[in-house]
């Protein structure tokens, strides 16, 4: 398979990545600077996902048959921030997290219709989705909310044209991006709220993320995976 991965740098992409190119498939990555083989775009500024889209689009040879949205960023906001800050802080998080995904998405789907060969759609979200975050985080979840209502809406719609959208629901995972995080709120403390006794490793999620990329029966089309060490379940 011919595969484009936001969000490949580090963590669950990093080892996404890894386990993708283990198994044979081709894979271009994305990260916010690239390097190293990855493709650069900063999904801070709109144009950047059909700019990515077009490039892996020459660098597959003109056929992607799978998107995998793993690109996000977690950054807080204090609640009684100044109204500049707190909207600043809303719209960077969507258009990282949601609206460039929409794009890649949209993206995907245009070109797999015109060319009558069906995909698969993986969006990588998060339990906040389901559980929420924390006080300084509520951009965070609602973005990953909206991942998972995405990822439902396009298997609902494109099914029948064999396009399968599917959704990661991570807990906490061992990354750069959430150990700060962990830290800041009590480390050990926050670890006895998962039955498991750990976070996930990025391993495992990569994993689920390459099973739905590559092997999922289309039947599962608009399943969302929850990988959370049962510290949430539905």
């Amino acid at each position: 398979m011919h595969i484009l991965l936001t969000g490949a740098s580090r963590g669950i992409g990093a080892a996404t990545l890894e386990a993708l190119s283990a198994a044979g498939h081709r894979v271009v990555g994305q990260s916010t600077r690239g390097g190293g083989g990855l493709i650069a775009a900063d999904f801070s500024s709109a144009d950047a996902p059909r700019r990515l889209w077009e490039e892996a689009f020459d660098r597959l040879d003109g056929q992607i048959d799978a998107v995998i949205n793993n690109a996000g960023i977690f950054e807080a906001v204090d609640d009684n921030a100044a109204d500049d800050e707190w909207h600043a802080a809303w719209a960077r998080t969507m258009q990282v997290n949601l609206q460039s995904s929409a794009d890649l998405c949209r993206l995907a789907i245009a070109t797999w219709r015109g060319a009558g060969t069906g995909g698969r759609i993986v969006n990588v979200a998060s339990r906040a989705a389901y559980r929420g975050d924390s006080p300084k985080h509520w951009h965070y979840a609602a973005s990953k909310a909206g991942m998972v209502a995405m990822t439902k809406s396009i298997a609902r719609g494109y099914a029948a044209e064999y396009i399968l959208a599917f959704a990661v629901c991570p807990g906490f995972t061992a990354s750069d991006m959430v150990g700060d995080y962990l830290e800041s709120r009590g480390g050990a403390k926050l670890l006895a709220d998962i039955p498991l006794g750990r976070v996930a490793i990025p391993q495992e999620i990569a994993e689920v993320i390459r099973w739905l990329a590559c092997d999922a029966p289309a039947s599962a089309t608009g399943a969302v995976i929850d990988a959370n060490g049962a510290s949430y379940v539905r």
